[in-house]
């Protein structure tokens, strides 16, 4: 009797992958082509370089939460299980629209209701609820659509220059501007696309948001006040990281400018940014402070 009690034990927790495999086999059918595209395409650029970053937290959150797959859980109801099929009928479409005409958005953020509705129509709501970071954290791994990139692109990088300009000149540097070019001593500096910071914004929220979650702050102002500020703090690292790279230009050289440093000044903008999201949370911290666990439950 004793020798058969670890058997059945790991008989038992391996019954829910009678369920699972087929599920998790048609997902790597479907994604892995998709990721490996991504890999060796898109992730190389350094716009979205977070991708990977993206996936292996979002899988990281999965696996944390991976006792709602063993639990024993109540049958979906009806509306559950309807409301799943809807989904993952949607995100299949989507999903073979987005492969068949090339379009990533669709392709990439069909797994989003495609995984939510077979949640739903295998385990229920309750599971899906357990989950919701963890899917909502993959919106951050689909690309941009092009026409939201070239709408913000053009103002991004105007307000940006306008800014530099001003800071750096009360600063008593001989600098001038000419829409999103900058002239500094004998250099000319044009603000291209890649700094408008765009890109960076999106990477930004996405660790501004997983660090509030992984906080689990109970104070709801706290929490609202950091989210609001989070690209507000995204645009003005990016700021910081425009005049450093002006500077460097100014002081240095033009191959200075464009050479390491200006590689390096993309992670120094991604420091700059969680410091202040750091500083601001400290100081939030005073005004709002966290109560107990259970407090905050009741």
């Amino acid at each position: 009797m004793n020798t058969l009690a670890p058997r059945l034990f790991a008989l038992d927790a391996l019954a829910p992958l009678k369920t699972w495999w087929p599920i998790i086999l048609g997902l790597l059918v479907l994604y892995v082509p998709t990721y490996w595209m991504l890999a060796h395409g898109l992730w190389n650029e350094d716009d979205h370089a977070h991708g990977p970053i993206v996936l292996v937290v979002t899988l990281y959150l999965i696996w944390q939460q991976r006792a709602v797959f063993m639990a024993d859980a109540a049958k979906p109801s009806g509306v559950e299980t309807s409301v799943g099929w809807i989904l993952l009928v949607v995100g299949l479409l989507a999903y073979a629209l987005g492969r068949s005409q090339d379009i990533l958005l669709f392709e990439v953020g069909s797994q989003i209701p495609v995984i939510l509705g077979m949640l739903l129509i295998t385990l229920g709501m309750r599971t899906a609820r357990a989950l919701w970071f963890a899917l909502f954290f993959l919106i951050f791994i689909v690309p941009l659509p092009g026409f939201i990139v070239d709408a913000a692109t053009g103002p991004l990088k105007q307000y940006i220059s306008v800014i530099a300009e001003q800071v750096l000149y009360a600063a008593g540097y001989p600098i001038a501007r000419s829409g999103v070019m900058l002239t500094v001593g004998q250099y000319q500096l044009l603000v291209a696309d890649a700094c408008s910071g765009l890109h960076s914004m999106f990477s930004l929220s996405a660790m501004g948001l997983l660090y509030l979650y992984l906080m689990q702050h109970t104070s709801t102002a706290r929490n609202l006040l950091i989210m609001a500020a989070i690209l507000p703090i995204a645009f003005a690292a990016n700021i910081v990281r425009v005049m450093v790279l002006i500077l460097v230009t100014y002081h240095l050289g033009d191959e200075a400018g464009q050479g390491f440093l200006h590689g390096f000044a993309g992670i120094m903008l991604f420091i700059v940014g969680l410091l202040f999201l750091f500083l601001l949370d400290w100081v939030l911290g005073f005004i709002f402070p966290d109560r107990s666990r259970s407090r905050a439950q009741a």
